[in-house]
């Protein structure tokens, strides 16, 4: 089996496993794994963090982002062709729904530049021990992770969204470290 049928397989297999998440469950995960990273002395000391606004099936990051945009500088993506825009979150009421992917963005805000980027959210379908991740397949993260020289990089997920091995293509590029629960 090559490469793109096994991640095809994976990005499946979570969907499923997905379907099983109460919202409560889901909640609770999601505050456990927030948790985590506010214990991080690396997220303590970032001055910029990049997360991402989450989809209803990803780990919930919007508390998480709203606590924090008055203390740090709360970075989100914004899809602009095939890269990821990186602006600062200056509140809900400037966020909006993107034409091409329904994630929420913000529509104004300051472009920060990858470099400023101390510690970083990264979203995945599946990451395995090694910090390898399957994303949704556009590359979007393949593609800015690079950038961001300075960030520590931090996969969240379910923990069944952590699995033994992710196949793995010249593009792929790992996280630091993934927190899940």
């Amino acid at each position: 089996m090559d490469t793109n049928e096994l991640k095809r397989q994976i990005r499946k297999a979570i969907k499923a496993l997905k379907l099983n998440l109460t919202p409560e469950l889901a909640r609770q995960k999601s505050a456990f794994v927030f948790a985590e990273i506010e214990s991080m002395d690396t997220f303590r000391k970032a001055r910029t963090v990049l997360a991402f606004w989450s989809l209803p099936d990803e780990i919930n990051t919007h508390d998480f982002i709203i606590k924090w945009y008055s203390h740090k500088r709360m970075v989100l993506p914004v899809v602009v062709g095939d890269e990821l825009e990186l602006r600062l979150f200056t509140g809900l009421e400037q966020m909006e729904r993107s034409s091409g992917f329904g994630i929420m963005e913000p529509k104004t805000g300051q472009l920060v530049k990858p470099e400023e980027i101390d510690f970083a959210i990264i979203p995945g379908v599946a990451f395995d021990p090694k910090g390898n991740r399957l994303g949704r397949g556009k590359g979007y993260y393949d593609r800015t992770m690079p950038l961001l020289k300075n960030a520590v990089k931090v996969g969240v997920a379910y923990e069944f969204q952590l699995i033994d091995s992710i196949p793995v293509s010249e593009y792929d590029i790992p996280v630091d470290l993934v927190i899940c629960n």
